[in-house]
């Protein structure tokens, strides 16, 4: 019973948390964070869907597929973002196609597959480094 009343109040501190990051950090590290939040998303199905956990696995896509959807797709410019906004969507499409079908399918290959798009684009936005940002930093 404890338990159940703190679990409200803990999750309030945990978005409170989160938005207070979220007001000190700049765009940059918010894609960082996305990036990283729909790769271990995928791990996290991979390892679900090697256990059986169903349940699990559903969760872990639907979370991936929220954050290209309603993070990484949303922030594209489309208008002025030219060809690299515009190839990026693309892959986003495509990443959302193969997660919806690893799930009703339970392919392990497929969700290989997407991390293994991401991770790259991943790797290079983190690298990029922002204008008065020192090299070391």
């Amino acid at each position: 019973m404890y338990q159940t009343a703190s679990r409200p109040r803990a999750d309030a501190y945990r978005r409170i948390g989160v938005e207070t990051s979220m007001h000190t950090i700049d765009q940059h590290q918010i894609i960082v964070l996305l990036y990283e939040g729909l790769l271990q998303e995928i791990a996290r199905a991979r390892g679900a869907l090697a256990r059986q956990d169903v349940p699990a696995k559903c969760d872990a896509i639907t979370r991936a597929l929220r954050i290209l959807q309603e993070g990484l797709m949303t922030g594209l410019d489309l208008v002025d973002g030219g060809e690299i906004a515009q190839n990026l969507n693309a892959l986003y499409e495509y990443c959302v196609q193969q997660l919806v079908l690893a799930n009703a399918r339970n392919d392990d290959a497929l969700l290989k597959e997407v991390y293994g798009l991401i991770e790259p684009v991943a790797q290079g936005w983190k690298a990029i480094k922002q204008p008065g940002q020192a090299a070391g930093a």
